[in-house]
């Protein structure tokens, strides 16, 4: 089982998190300063929204969100066989929570990430990896305020 990731930019968190429960049905299953996400069954999906106001609209990344270590190790197998060179981080702090995950970018550069969430976290800055190898300037991941 996974669910797609959807982490949107957004102006202010509260409005967003106000519409967003109106349009799914469902409340916030976290929140924190500047950030809420949203664990919907139905269609099965993971919306994030990052109060980013210099970027509100706009995507901040993608991903899958998978259950289990072994599901994010057997995705990097599979994206290196594929020549999309994944980008491991293992115990990583992002999104407030402790995670395994694997990075990779489309053609355009849009960040998609392969991830399963190991434990609760207050706080986390995080660089995502830049397309081509390196460091993201701006990551899209909790960016720092």
């Amino acid at each position: 089982m996974s669910r797609i990731q959807l982490a949107l930019n957004v102006s202010n968190v509260d409005d967003a998190v106000t519409f967003y429960e109106r349009l799914l049905g469902t409340p916030p299953a976290k929140r924190r300063p500047g950030y809420a996400n949203f664990a919907v069954v139905d269609p099965p999906l993971k919306l994030v929204l990052i109060e980013n106001p210099a970027a509100a609209g706009t995507l901040n990344h993608l991903g899958v969100e998978v259950f289990s270590t072994d599901e994010v190790v057997a995705a990097q197998s599979r994206l290196e066989k594929a020549g999309l060179e994944p980008a491991p981080e293992m115990g990583t702090t992002c999104c407030h929570a402790v995670q395994d995950k694997v990075w990779v970018h489309d053609p355009d550069g849009a960040p998609w990430e392969v991830y399963t969430v190991l434990a609760d976290a207050p706080a986390g800055p995080h660089a995502v990896p830049a397309a081509g190898g390196g460091r993201a300037p701006n990551p899209p991941c909790c960016p720092s305020r």
